[in-house]
């Protein structure tokens, strides 16, 4: 396979029939050995964290499929950290979508003297522009229509989207007695039909979830959903 991209957490390839193959990757995101899905650099590496969150995202692009919420996903060989996916070209860079719950994390730290942590939020939708230089400064809809990243019919498109996969997702982690705080999606245009899709993963690695008030680590997120 050819390397067309090497990512933080997942490098892209384009294999032998011109496919594009996702690699999944054991590094995180994360700050001075510490995960965080909010960071915009790798912190950490942890060994069986790309099956791990290939496993998981296979789970939930196979199930938003099977309701017909349009993503990238084609098919996952889990044991060789492998997915396919369909050719898609990002808005702008690279748009970050994310829904969050609770108030935790970087709302915090911009609003916490507004609302106390851990507050419970409305499925509010924010974006954030794919920047490490930068970053990846917060950015609204009059920006992005301003520099021709995405037009309005997208920009709703988009956040219809992203509360209805977290809606997904965070009731498939109640029925695990598992809350969900907040979660990280990314979107991208089907090169073929210009659809708007879910593209990327559906991890621990990008989502903030919770047992009894306990923050549950990636791995172990696993194990929550799939351990019988």
């Amino acid at each position: 396979m050819d390397l067309i991209y090497r990512g933080k957490t997942k490098d892209v390839y384009k294999d032998d029939d011109g496919e594009t193959v996702l690699y999944f990757k054991d590094d995180m995101t994360g700050k001075d050995g510490v995960f965080d899905p909010g960071e915009n650099q790798v912190g950490l590496k942890i060994e069986g964290s790309g099956i791990a969150g290939l496993q998981m995202t296979s789970f939930f692009f196979e199930k938003l499929n099977a309701s017909d919420i349009p993503t990238h996903y084609i098919s996952a060989d889990v044991e060789n950290r492998e997915m396919r996916v369909k050719k898609v070209s990002v808005f702008g860079e690279g748009l970050e979508v994310i829904c969050r719950f609770k108030a935790v994390g970087s709302f915090i730290r911009r609003y916490g003297d507004y609302i106390e942590e851990g507050a419970e939020l409305p499925a509010y939708v924010e974006m954030t522009l794919k920047d490490d230089e930068r970053q990846d400064p917060f950015i609204n809809e009059a920006a992005l229509e301003a520099l021709n990243i995405l037009n309005a019919d997208e920009y709703d498109e988009i956040v219809s989207l992203t509360v209805k996969i977290s809606e997904v997702i965070k009731e498939e982690l109640a029925e695990k007695g598992l809350d969900l705080y907040d979660i990280k999606l990314e979107f991208g245009r089907d090169e073929e039909t210009g659809e708007v899709l879910l593209i990327d993963e559906i991890s621990g690695g990008n989502m903030r979830v919770y047992k009894d008030g306990e923050y549950i680590e990636p791995l172990k997120l696993n194990g929550y959903m799939f351990d019988k």
